[in-house]
């Protein structure tokens, strides 16, 4: 499927530089472009590859100033790592989808399955599940019993569902995710641990996107919450009973222990570990591996470091950690200049 600089710039609200009639069919980076593909330029340290580039059209900010002409027709756009995006959804939608029920698929008598679904063999859909129009299950995933699932959702391939978890509109889930396993509840006692019984369940709400092998505990009692929006990377961990904000995303290797509340619009780093029955409020960023040991509730802060700590205060934190050695020495010195000082004064009394 080939597109014109003209269409391109008509859906992406842009303008041309160039030929309007230069057509394009697949994507490349800027530095490895070719004859026939649209590129974008949105990072100052790749400006150089515009001028050597071999793609046929390149997006980029209205703000960018040539130091000479480029061969390649250019759409300028407010930002063009945003139109990029907008570009490759239309794409990834204009791929045809698989439909229909394949007979190695397993569905439940009870089962309701919406229209223009696709099943893939070895699939498993459980007793009373209902799966909305237009979601595509892969191979292998496991959808429990009694569990719903909203419209356009795609169950990516060894996905296990548990038993009466709910699933919003739109949501991805990649291969290995697991929603709805029990939460990590035990009780003490004389012989060991008793496995407290996780009756709850999960809740997703609509656009959320669950990478592979990421789990989300169901809860002790009542859900756990995913909501709107939210964008979890490969390998999180987010336990029973916590509640992640609206648009909130999290690198790989986040991890959240139970009954956690999260705001909306935060963003956690890789490796970021957030202790139980904490509340933080909304636009928190952390940076990666810092140990969010307690609450942050007015929210609206940049954190760092383990203890995590303003950022601000962790960049002077480090500068005084990188000289503890010295700082340790001069210390010690002092501490022999004093007691040599003590020594004296004793002498001349």
């Amino acid at each position: 499927m080939e597109f014109t600089a003209k269409q391109i710039a008509e859906f992406i609200q842009g303008k041309i530089e160039g030929d309007p009639n230069t057509s394009v069919h697949t994507f490349a980076k800027i530095e490895e472009g070719v004859t026939g593909a649209i590129s974008f330029l949105s990072n100052p340290q790749y400006t150089h590859y515009i001028y050597n580039t071999k793609s046929s059209i390149v997006l980029v900010n209205n703000d960018l100033k040539l130091e000479k002409e480029v061969e390649p027709t250019l759409i300028r756009v407010n930002n063009a790592y945003e139109a990029v995006a907008k570009l490759l959804s239309l794409y990834e939608m204009s791929k045809p989808k698989k439909t229909g029920v394949d007979p190695l698929a397993f569905i439940a008598p009870t089962a309701e399955i919406g229209e223009d679904c696709y099943i893939a063999p070895f699939a498993y859909i459980g007793e009373h599940v209902k799966i909305g129009a237009h979601c595509q299950i892969h191979a292998h995933a496991t959808i429990g019993d009694g569990s719903k699932i909203g419209e356009s959702c795609t169950i990516y391939p060894n996905v296990t569902i548990y038993h009466d978890c709910i699933i919003g509109n739109e949501v991805i889930l990649h291969a290995g995710s697991v929603i709805g396993a029990d939460g990590f509840g035990f009780a003490p006692s004389t012989d060991g641990y008793e496995k407290i019984p996780q009756i709850g369940i999960v809740t997703i709400e609509d656009h959320v996107e669950v990478g592979a092998n990421t789990c989300i505990d169901r809860s002790t009692m009542g859900s756990t919450y995913v909501r709107k929006g939210v964008k979890l990377d490969n390998l999180v961990q987010i336990a029973h009973n916590v509640e992640v904000g609206e648009n909130t995303v999290m690198s790989a290797q986040v991890g959240v222990a139970g009954s956690t509340k999260i705001g909306k619009w935060c963003m956690f780093g890789g490796q970021v570990g957030i202790a139980g029955h904490a509340t933080i409020g909304d636009k928190v960023y952390s940076g990666a591996q810092a140990g969010i040991a307690g609450s942050l509730k007015k929210g609206h802060i940049t954190v760092q470091g383990s203890p995590a700590i303003e950022s601000k205060n962790f960049a002077r934190s480090s500068v005084v950690y990188k000289k503890l050695p010295e700082i340790y020495n001069a210390f010690n010195q002092m501490q022999k200049d004093i007691e040599e000082l003590k020594k004296q004064i004793k002498q001349n009394e």
